[in-house]
């Protein structure tokens, strides 16, 4: 009788490689993908220290990826840029005071995304400039908008991606 010799244990996959492909398929449940989006808001938290997805770490191929310093290069492939560049980031803070001159609203919005260079930025932004969809998600957050003088105060980072379907979800993070 032979012996039954063990199966090589399967080698560890490049984290940035699980980010993108869960994240093009929506974050399914699976220990894989848990782990992936773990890292991508550890990295966004409490504001984008690191660029979410990082593709130079990722060696499938995905087209000419190479650039240690942003995120991609003018030759990335488009189906794997698609993914890249629909990811938008905004970091945004709310504090309410009360005194005897009334109510004082304290506003902070910053908005990151991919560059077409494939650079990780910051965007010149505003409370202004703030998308519908995005006041509509702190609206379902905290019960108000982000100009209302009378809402709650916070802090959040809110992150939406797309998926292979086109599909955008959203995720919200208080710290």
């Amino acid at each position: 009788m032979a012996a039954v010799v063990p199966a090589a244990p399967a080698a560890a996959y490049p984290i940035d490689c699980a980010i993108l492909l869960c994240l093009a398929g929506g974050f399914p449940a699976s220990v894989e993908c848990s782990a992936a989006k773990a890292e991508l808001l550890r990295r966004i938290t409490p504001w984008p220290i690191e660029p979410p997805l990082q593709l130079w770490r990722c060696p499938m191929g995905g087209g000419g990826v190479s650039l240690p310093s942003g995120g991609g290069s003018d030759s990335l492939a488009p189906e794997v840029a698609k993914y890249r560049d629909a990811i938008e980031l905004w970091s945004l803070s709310k504090h309410v005071t009360s005194g005897s001159g009334g109510r004082d609203l304290y506003v902070n919005v910053g908005r990151y995304g991919y560059a077409p260079s494939g650079d990780f930025v910051q965007f010149r932004t505003s409370e202004d400039d703030v998308p519908d969809w995005l006041d509509e998600e702190v609206r379902r957050q905290t019960g108000s908008t982000l100009m209302n003088h009378y809402g709650p105060g916070f802090r959040s980072i809110v992150l939406r991606m797309q998926d292979y379907t086109g599909a955008y979800s959203t995720e919200w993070v208080s710290y």
